[in-house]
């Protein structure tokens, strides 16, 4: 009889180095204090968002305004109906990521940095201004959030050219008295500090989506292409990371907070649905 242990072995080896070596980077689910990250309040949306990209909650907390990534469109989604959105066109079709209010109206991020001010919007006359990006080489930015203590806006990127050898994240500062951009980084996220508190391995944060908690005043981050929440001080300065379960969060692009601390996160569809999550904020 011919005897197989040797070969059964030797294909086993391999398979349990795998294994150990996976268990060494288990990711495990937690959840920032107030919030339980795997019981939230789901809202699905139209098919006009599937593509749903930034959000913006207003404070009666059912209107989300919100743009779905291509058609250069802000539509505001009322979540307690299944009615039409209705819509208002600031542009052309475009790779257009995320949206902000500010006291100088909307403003609107296009992917290579380009920031659209809105004029008249939702009338028969809308317009835009269109402040471009200053910095040369490749940029690609999907987050852009309000900073109100030097009334400015700031936009993270997903990738830009300075950051490759730097193992850093940059973001940088746009001013609402001016309409000028910083050349230099507001501040940088070290990524070496997110993968020790992520226990993983990483070489670049991506982000998607970025906004101030209203409660805490810190800024809380999520990255799709990293699976994770990270939050920060307004410094960039990393606190605390958080993995996030594919089943929830399949393509998570857009952040929002109530006034009260409630998280809203938009997903855009992949195998499933588009949709809105609601965390209620307990602290």
């Amino acid at each position: 009889m011919t005897r197989r242990y040797p070969f059964v072995l030797f294909m086993l080896i391999p398979a349990l180095l795998s294994c150990n070596s996976f268990n060494g980077q288990a990711k495990k689910y937690q959840s920032p204090k107030g919030y339980k990250l795997t019981e939230p309040q789901r809202f699905r949306v139209r098919e006009s968002m599937q593509e749903i990209s930034g959000i913006v909650l207003f404070p009666d907390e059912h209107h989300i305004y919100s743009i779905n990534d291509e058609q250069g469109k802000v539509f505001k989604i009322d979540v307690t109906t299944d009615k039409p959105y209705p819509a208002t066109k600031f542009g052309r079709s475009g790779d257009y990521e995320d949206l902000v209010y500010t006291p100088k109206g909307w403003l609107i991020l296009k992917s290579n940095g380009t920031l659209y001010q809105m004029h008249d919007t939702f009338t028969d006359s809308v317009t835009s201004t269109e402040y471009h990006f200053p910095k040369k080489g490749k940029q690609e930015f999907e987050s852009i959030y309000l900073d109100t203590l030097s009334n400015s806006v700031i936009m993270i990127c997903k990738q830009c050219e300075e950051d490759k050898a730097q193992r850093a994240t940059s973001a940088y500062r746009f001013h609402l008295d001016n309409f000028q951009f910083d050349t230099d980084p507001a501040y940088r996220i070290d990524v070496t500090e997110i993968a020790r508190l992520g226990g993983i391995d990483m070489k670049n944060f991506r982000p998607s989506a970025a906004a101030i908690h209203p409660k805490e005043n810190r800024l809380y981050i999520i990255s799709s292409v990293n699976q994770m929440l990270v939050i920060t001080g307004l410094d960039g300065k990393v606190q605390e990371v958080y993995h996030l379960k594919h089943k929830l969060f399949e393509q998570p692009e857009g952040l929002s907070f109530a006034p009260n601390g409630d998280m809203y996160i938009s997903n855009e569809a992949g195998e499933s649905i588009a949709d809105i999550l609601k965390f209620s904020y307990k602290p």
